[in-house]
């Protein structure tokens, strides 16, 4: 009796886990749309060097504020202790002046969320460090 109640729960939990990648699956057409609006974002950035701004390889799980390699941060955003994910990348990119008050990255932020999601989607994939990204440069 345990053992099949066992089996059930396994058979359950794979089914939950094969779900679960099927709705991971990459949307093609927002990474499509998410690197066109990081277009907007490369006067100052790049994926893998420093420019202006902060590279942005490794970016999430990362603190604000502790590229490697990037000096040029504002004291608000080191200060800021935000850890890089969608939800905070979110909440930033809506607008960042209001965010990180006193942060030196002067955009006034994407506004529409459907462009804000696209280009954290593409970000998310973009950026991994060590996969997609080169962190030597």
């Amino acid at each position: 009796m345990k053992q099949r109640r066992a089996l059930r729960v396994m058979v359950a939990l794979a089914s939950l886990a094969i779900a679960g990648l099927a709705s991971a699956a990459i949307d093609e057409g927002a990474l499509r749309r998410g690197e066109q609006v990081y277009a907007r974002c490369a006067a100052c950035h790049a994926v893998e060097s420093n420019r202006t701004g902060p590279r942005h390889c490794g970016l999430f799980g990362r603190r604000a504020g502790t590229a490697p390699g990037y000096t040029m941060y504002s004291q608000a955003l080191r200060n800021s202790r935000i850890v890089w994910d969608a939800r905070s990348l979110d909440v930033f990119l809506q607008d960042p002046m209001k965010t990180v008050p006193g942060t030196t990255m002067g955009y006034a932020g994407v506004k529409d969320p459907k462009e804000r999601g696209d280009l954290i989607a593409w970000l998310r994939e973009s950026t991994r460090a060590g996969q997609s990204c080169k962190l030597g440069q």
